[in-house]
């Protein structure tokens, strides 16, 4: 796959695509989130690839959408609101990207502000170096959130946290994104890659269908009444019973060694 402004590698047994536009602090533009949306739906079907790590640099892992696209002409307005609902590349990866099957592991160094942070955010899980600053700093712009910020962010921490950092647009540190839960782990500065690493060769060593099932539940079950929840995880984890993996899995354990879970 050849791109303008990720980074693609795969790194043991699962990939990391690195924002690449210092030169816009790793703001998002079409390109950018077209990219990213096509190497995920690659990294969807590839059996090899068990999770990804999404980064930026040191200095910002995103800091929002690309003001240049912010163009509008005058006649053009509700060709833009068509387009934000059917085609355009930015919205969809806001909106696609929390339905990967696969764990989607955010590194923040440096900055992660307004679509930047929402980017994480419709992630599964946040790893953050001490330099890491956070922000949804939209209202100062006259705008709001728009990448699923005003339902992400009071589903983690709350809604009236989420109210004051929208409402105030100020920007809290690594160590108040760790006591706000909003982030899983908080390394040293320029530690957070090694961490999301040392995850992610965790998960990669489990049973890629029982992370598949888990993450689609929990994120199901997060609009579900308890009693609804319960029942699609009953459903899902008996389905589990059928696979080559459940077998492989009670074996290594019955046998005192490690599985080798196949997805199937």
């Amino acid at each position: 796959m050849t791109t303008q402004d990720i980074l693609i590698e795969r790194v043991e047994g699962w990939l990391e695509i690195t924002i690449n536009r210092p030169e816009k602090m790793n703001s998002l533009r079409e390109q950018t989130a077209d990219e990213i949306l096509t190497a995920l739906a690659d990294a969807e079907g590839d059996r090899e690839i068990g999770a990804v790590i999404l980064k930026g640099s040191d200095k910002a892992f995103c800091t929002g959408i690309d003001t240049s696209e912010f163009k509008i002409e005058s006649n053009e307005y509700f060709d833009f609101y068509r387009k934000r609902k059917r085609s355009r590349k930015v919205n969809s990866l806001f909106r696609d990207l929390p339905g990967f099957s696969k764990p989607v592991i955010s590194v923040i160094e440096g900055f992660a502000l307004g679509g930047g942070l929402e980017l994480a955010l419709v992630g599964d899980m946040i790893v953050a170096g001490a330099n890491a600053k956070f922000g949804l700093p939209e209202i100062r712009l006259g705008l709001m959130p728009g990448g699923g910020g005003t339902q992400t962010l009071p589903r983690l921490i709350g809604p009236a946290l989420a109210k004051e950092l929208m409402w105030t647009g100020r920007r809290i540190t690594a160590e108040e994104a760790k006591a706000y839960r909003l982030v899983n782990h908080v390394t040293e500065a320029g530690g957070a890659l090694d961490k999301a690493r040392e995850l992610a060769r965790t998960i990669c060593a489990n049973a890629p269908l029982s992370v598949m099932f888990t993450k689609s539940v929990i994120d199901r079950g997060m609009d579900m009444p308890l009693a609804e929840g319960m029942a699609a995880e009953g459903d899902v984890s008996f389905m589990l019973y059928f696979t080559q993996d459940r077998n492989e899995g009670l074996a290594a354990f019955r046998d005192k060694r490690t599985p080798q879970f196949r997805g199937e």
